[in-house]
């Protein structure tokens, strides 16, 4: 049957009818046959009928050329809209198609030019949107408006251009071109050196030095006096304000062409004008002025004034306190904040942490970023950080950033911090990828390195993955990109994977990573990951990288212990020195902070504000009389650490020192003078003088050399001249006044206090002719220690002619006496002056050289030194290394044959000690070198060496192992502690009473102890009851009340003999709460039980048939108690009161639906009291019931039926219960239906159905039902995708007892079942008729006939099958239901449908 065409935009009308067209005609005929019957009933005239006949015929006609201009106008509006739909689509298509980020085809090159000479930089870039192009010069941004004619911008069909016009010196420098669209940034540099003609000479201004007029001659050497007329004291500031230091010079002679040079320094670090400090100098003043102090200015300040005759300088301290926080209480701003590893997206920032002596402890930082050049401040991370460092990500490259840090405590946030130093987001390592080819003619081609891989598509994987830094929030990876890595911008994935688990998981699956590094977050605490890197490019991704080892996000460093005693001294009448012990576990520490306290006030307040490196610091601004006490504490990038113990009190008065000198007559008789020096060298020579240098005596004659003589003469003369009529010390003298091209020899002899000994053999002939060579010239002073069986170790002094560069390192070489061949000992220059020389040979003499190297290459040979034999002395004896009884780290060396003139020489790195605040020798009998204050700086070398022994020796290296253990050792001897069982803990009891108790090892009945909370000492007392187990080592406090007032640090402080110990336990913010919050429900929960109470409270559970069960258990009941249900306040009738003595109570909801929701409550009273519990049936706890009852329900839910009503077909799902708030729904091939007017959704209690209306070919497919419980879906599936091929014709609901009898009939006949036909009976009262391989021969009535022996009932169904393509009318025809009635039993329904 073929349907009628219609226009196409009346297809999807689904109701349409051509009726339709006519509503408007069918009006206007009513009209008329009301008209028509009213005229027939007022008699009017034939006549007046045909000509309204006439009329209504025009106006149909009219209506009809209306209804066609209409459509025609709709259907080139539709067509005009379909066009616009399709060109908006193909025009965003190709737009996708070709966006894509910013890629750069031709780099920058880098250029030499000379001066005044311009300069243009090209390179070429695509990438749509049309990339925007930056130019910026060492990391800052390029503006051609800054700077009116020095630069040109311009950019044409991609290529983009960068010209300095007539450059100069100051434009020598990195070069960057950033382009940036919607996609993406990429970035190129080059470098630019501007070139003078004179070379590294600077030119004379304006020409005013002709160039053929001579230099003037170097202006001779005067003596500079300074002196410090006015000097500035120690300073006190605060942040924000201004100072400025200055002192008053008197300079003598004041000459203009030897006018000294001022240079400031902050604990020893050279001050640069910045915009944070300004220098003057000039006028007979140098002043330094803060245009905004910052706590990052505290320390101490040098002024020295440096001149040619020497170095005259001032110090003194400058303090700056915090300014006034913004909210009180809150913690002072953090400081120092720098930034290092900056790369193209990424940076590392780090700050130190500020000092809190009054304000509560900082529980974390925030960090903040800026883009140079904009006042936009973008915080980096949503969380307080709880390390002084975090890894900062998602730069832009080539922009450049500045950071600055907030602190938090409870009670706020700090002021920022001073702004670091400004970071640009570049690639350090670009430069490093440049090469020069040098072409003849002294030209220079450069070009990169990426331009020699073109060849190389996809780029290898990245090598050496490691975690650079860990921490317990983030693992910072690093690596290093592939190679070769082509020309193309790189790009990197990062994964990760938990051991034992065996999957990846991509890290930054939505940024990809352009630097070699990357900072992994949400990281399981303890738990170990193993990491992969992938590079990538626009042509492909890599193979992953090799697997790193496993990998756990953890502190490499803890919090440092607390330093140890604290020892306050007198200094001034307003200053105190403070010294301490370092802590035990130093762990990288800023440094100190010292608090200071009036005694008997417990007010701290900060002496410091910046943490200061050393254990000694001077403590100004006391007052004059009053007494103080002081504690220390230690900082490193994790916290800070505990208060160290208080120092004894202190009156701040004037310290006086009385300085006694013993002058001790000394016979000489017993000494002699001493033996002769030897190896007399040349050193250097300008032409008018000579450098000397020569080595010790052998023997001093029992007494220590005063000083030397030196004596010169002319080549052939016989006279000998006196060069120094007072002795120098020093074993190097410049003998001035010679005559330039004369030849020269020289002797030297020794002093002590006996007399001048012989003087030395006479020196070669040294020609007095200036040194101009490049190269250095020799080393000096050979000597030797440590002479063993198969080493030694060579000493010698630095070259005084240097060439024209510095040195950078030495060879030394050896030979046999009786050999011609040197061996070199070290392959690769060393830098330092002394050398090891190994593998030599027992029992052989052997000489030894020293050669020097510059830039230049290698200088003059030292004279040989003098033969020595490879052979250990008997009985050599090594250094050793202790402690003794007072706990004092010391290197001791024995030496057998020392005498009385002999003197023990101890060295570090082979350089004399001289450093009095860190060492200390002693010498009796055996020499012992003490070390004062040992720190991981004292990692090194040591060796000592016996003068008068004929060179014994010995070395010792001290190293990290070593040092640990000796403090260690150390410390345990200085602070004996008592060890302790469990640190301070505490315990809640039923009453909410709190105990606080530490159990220590042992302790004696003569051991004290005290309780301090909050700083102050807590008393035995009805409040706090405090005893002590003297035989279980337990110390004890019972706390009744605990209250908000209790807040705070609680410290348990035990001296048992000269044993101490203490232990802490911190309770302040939410740890606090945490206490008080238990204290408070145990009080609560004592209270509350000693009359009837709820044993559990009140919850609910889901049964089998989907009810739900409000239960709840009750506790110390009687007869007398009574039970109540409440629901909104109202009371609820239940059938049973339940048994309190079970102590179970219930209240069923037999089927839940929002009707059921509102606040439930239960009460149980007596004479005793009343316990109270409620449970709110809305909102989460409403839905969790629903997705509890959608488990149950979804387990047991029926097969899909399909079922034919008048309207389409119905699908059916049975369930135990269905409820609207249940989260079920419909699919169709796989796509969720919604209800509307062709399919509809709806259930009742027992089912759930969706109904397909008026069904066509394209409501085939396969239906899913699907229940969401929350955690699993329950989906019930049929496929009605056939051709008809199942029909599952009838089914029917049969009741009647007894069971009835069910007899299937076709077209009144019954008939016989095969394969064809199947009748099944489901859930014993569901009787089910399918025909297999339906066809139109399976049209007709089918009936289905019940009875037993009350009666029966036989219902009707017409099933009518269609040929593909025909039309379709679904429907039932139903027989009239049987009114009877069988044994009081509901008649059978039937339903009918079809299953495809």
């Amino acid at each position: 049957m073929s349907s009628k065409r219609v226009p196409f935009y009346q297809r999807r009308h689904k109701h349409f009818d051509q009726s339709y067209r006519n509503i408007q005609t069918r009006y206007l005929l009513q009209e008329y046959a009301a008209r028509k019957t009213h005229e027939q009933k007022s008699d009017i005239s034939e006549e007046r009928r045909i000509r309204f006949a006439a009329n209504l015929a025009d106006v149909e006609e009219e209506l009809r050329s209306a209804r066609l201009l209409a459509r025609e106008h709709l259907d080139r509006v539709t067509i005009q809209r379909m066009v616009e739909e399709q060109m908006a689509l193909e025009r965003y298509t190709i737009e996708e198609s070709i966006s894509r980020a910013p890629e750069i085809l031709v780099r920058l090159r880098s250029h030499t030019v000379w001066e005044k000479m311009s300069v243009r930089l090209y390179f070429t870039v695509q990438g749509f949107p049309t990339p925007v192009v930056q130019w910026y010069k060492n990391e800052e941004l390029i503006s051609p408006a800054s700077e009116p004619g020095k630069y040109s911008i311009e950019s044409k069909y991609g290529v983009h251009m960068l010209e300095i016009h007539r450059a100069n010196f100051d434009d020598t420098a990195t070069y960057t071109a950033v382009a940036t669209n919607v996609h993406g940034q990429v970035s190129t540099n080059a470098a630019v050196v501007v070139r003078r003609f004179r070379g590294d000479e600077e030119p004379y201004a304006g020409g005013i030095l002709p160039i053929n007029l001579p230099l003037p001659s170097e202006v001779c050497f005067t003596h500079i006096d300074v002196q410090f007329l006015e000097k500035f004291g120690v300073t006190f500031g605060m942040e924000g304000e201004t100072v400025t230091l200055k002192c008053a010079l008197l300079i003598t002679p004041d000459l203009t062409r030897l006018r000294p040079r001022a240079e400031w320094y902050r604990d020893d670090v050279l001050i640069k004008d910045s915009k944070w400090t300004k220098m003057y100098f000039g006028e007979g003043q140098a002043a330094l002025s803060f245009t905004h102090l910052n706590k990052d200015d505290e320390g101490l300040y040098t002024l020295r004034i440096i001149t040619k005759g020497g170095v005259t300088e001032y110090s003194a301290f400058m303090f700056v306190r915090d300014a006034d926080a913004l909210i009180a209480g809150a913690p002072g701003a953090p400081m120092d904040v720098k930034c290092y590893d900056a790369n193209r997206d990424y940076v590392i920032v780090t700050w130190k942490p500020p000092n809190t002596a009054s304000e509560s402890p900082v529980i974390g930082y925030f960090v903040d970023r800026c883009e140079v050049g904009t006042e936009n401040w973008v915080q980096c991370n949503d969380a307080p950080l709880k390390i002084c460092k975090y890894p900062v990500t998602g730069l832009f490259e080539g922009r450049s950033y500045i950071f600055r840090v907030r602190a938090v405590n409870k009670s706020g946030i700090s002021r920022p911090s001073r702004v670091s130093e400004a970071v640009a987001a570049l690639d350090p390592v670009d430069l490093d990828r440049l090469q020069t080819v040098h072409l003849d003619g002294g030209r220079d081609i450069v070009i990169y390195q990426d331009d020699l891989e073109g060849d190389v598509q996809i780029p290898g994987p990245p090598t050496n993955v490691h975690a650079s830094e860990t921490s317990k929030t983030y693992v910072v990876l690093s690596w290093e990109p592939p190679v070769p890595r082509g020309k193309e911008p790189l790009m990197y994935f990062i994964e990760k994977s938990a051991v034992g688990s065996g999957s990846w998981q991509r890290v930054n699956a939505q940024v990809a990573v352009r630097s070699p590094r990357y900072a992994v977050f949400d990281l399981a605490e303890g738990k170990s990951y193993v990491f992969r890197v992938l590079s990538a490019n626009k042509h492909g991704i890599s193979d992953p990288s090799e697997t790193t080892p496993p990998i756990q996000a953890q502190e490499t460093i803890g919090v440092p212990s607390a330093p140890g005693r604290v020892l306050a001294t007198r200094n001034t009448k307003t200053s105190v020195v403070v010294q301490w012990d370092k802590p035990k576990h130093e762990e990288d520490l800023f440094g100190y902070y010292i608090d200071t306290s009036v005694v008997g006030t417990n007010h701290w307040e900060p002496c410091n504000h910046k943490p200061i490196k050393y254990n000694r610091f001077v403590v100004h601004g006391l007052t004059t009389g009053e007494n103080y006490i002081f504690r220390v504490k230690a900082a490193n990038a994790v916290g800070v650490s505990e208060n160290s113990q208080e120092s004894e009190a202190i009156t701040v008065q004037l310290c006086f020192a009385f300085l006694l000198l013993v002058k001790i007559l000394i016979p000489t008789n017993s000494y002699a003078c001493p033996s002769h020096p030897y190896g007399l060298t040349l050193l250097n020579c300008d032409g008018h003088s000579m450098t000397l240098g020569w080595k010790l005596p052998k023997f001093s004659g029992g007494s220590p050399v005063l000083g030397y003589y030196i004596d010169k003469r002319e080549a052939h003369h016989h006279n000998w001249h006196e060069v120094n009529s007072s002795p120098v010390k020093e074993r190097i003298y410049t003998v001035e006044d010679l005559t330039e091209n004369s030849f020269y020899e020289f002797r030297v002899a020794a002093t002590n206090l006996a007399g001048i000994g012989l003087p030395s053999d006479p020196s070669e002939h040294f020609m007095c002719k200036a040194w101009t060579m490049p190269e250095p010239g020799p080393a000096y002073d050979l000597t030797f220690c440590e002479v063993r069986n198969s080493s030694l170790v060579l000493l010698w002094k630095a070259p005084v002619y240097s060439g024209n560069s510095p040195v950078t390192g030495y060879f030394v070489d050896y030979k046999e006496v009786d050999s011609e061949e040197w061996t070199t000992a070290n392959e690769k220059q060393i830098s330092h002056c002394y050398l090891k020389v190994n593998d030599l040979h027992e029992g052989k003499t052997y000489v030894f050289k020293v050669r020097g190297v510059n830039k230049a290459g290698m200088g003059k040979s030292s004279d040989i030194s003098e033969p020595v034999l490879i052979e250990a002395r008997p009985g050599t004896k090594e250094i050793t290394a202790d402690v003794d009884e007072e706990g004092n780290i010391y290197l001791a060396f024995d030496c057998p044959e020392v005498t009385e003139a002999s003197d023990f020489t101890w060295c570090k790195s082979y350089e004399e000690i001289t450093d009095l605040d860190k060492f200390n020798a002693e010498t009796t009998g055996d020499s012992k070198l003490y070390f004062k204050n040992p720190d991981k700086m004292d990692l090194g070398t040591y060796s000592v060496a016996v003068s008068d022994t004929d060179g014994i020796s010995s070395s010792f290296k001290m190293d990290e192992k070593e040092l640990e253990r000796l403090m260690t050792l150390s410390h345990d001897i200085k602070n004996p502690t008592i060890p302790l069982k469990s640190e301070l803990a505490y315990e809640m009891f039923d009453k909410g009473e709190v105990r606080f108790w530490v159990q220590a090892e042992s302790l004696s009945p003569n051991a004290s102890f005290r309780f301090v909370v909050n700083d102050k000492e807590v008393v035995n007392s009805d409040r706090h009851r405090i005893k002590c187990d003297y035989s279980n080592g337990i110390i004890e406090m019972l706390m009744d009340q605990f209250t908000i007032e209790n807040e705070g640090t609680y410290t348990l402080q035990i001296e048992d003999g000269n044993a101490k110990n203490q232990s802490s336990l911190v309770l302040i913010g939410d740890a606090f709460k945490a206490v008080l919050a238990e204290a408070e429900l145990q009080r609560k929960e004592y209270l509350r039980k000693q009359g009837p109470h709820f044993l559990e409270y009140l919850h609910w559970e889901v049964t089998e048939d989907c009810e739900v069960l409000l239960v709840c258990k009750v506790a110390n009941t009687k007869k007398e108690t009574s039970f109540k249900w409440y629901k909104d306040g109202s009371g609820l009738e239940v059938k049973e009161l339940p048994d309190l003595q079970k102590g179970v109570c219930q209240l069923t909801i037999p089927r839940l639906s929002k009707k059921n929701q509102g606040e439930y409550k239960a009460t149980v009273s007596d004479d005793r009291g009343q316990d109270v519990t409620t449970l709110d049936i809305s909102g989460k706890v409403f839905d969790d019931i629903i997705l509890a009852m959608s488990r149950v329900i979804g387990k047991s839910a029926s097969p899909l039926k399909v079922h034919c009503t008048p309207e389409g077909i119905r699908l059916q799902c049975f369930l135990k219960y269905y409820a609207d708030e249940m989260k079920a729904n419909w699919y169709q091939r796989e796509s969720k239906v919604s209800s509307g007017e062709k399919m509809r959704i709806g259930g009742s209690e027992e089912v759930a159905w969706l109904q397909i209306c008026e069904p066509t070919e394209k409501d085939k497919g396969k239906y899913t039902f699907e229940i969401f419980d929350g955690k699993e879906s329950h989906k019930r599936m049929l496929d009605l995708s056939g051709q008809g091929k199942i029909l599952n014709i009838l089914y029917c609901s049969v009741f009647g007892n007894p069971d009835p009898e069910v007899v299937w009939l076709w077209n009144d006949k019954k008939f016989e079942l095969n394969e064809h036909y199947l009748v099944s009976m489901e859930h014993g009262n569901v009787a089910s008729f399918t025909i297999k391989g339906v066809s139109s021969e399976d049209s007709g009535k089918y009936s289905i006939n019940v009875k037993n022996k009350y009666g029966g009932e036989t219902v009707d169904v017409t099933v009518s099958v269609y040929k593909h393509g025909e039309e379709i009318f679904l429907g039932l025809l139903w027989s009239d239901p049987a009114s009877a009635k069988t044994n009081g039993k509901t008649p059978c329904r039937l339903g009918a449908g079809a299953e495809y």
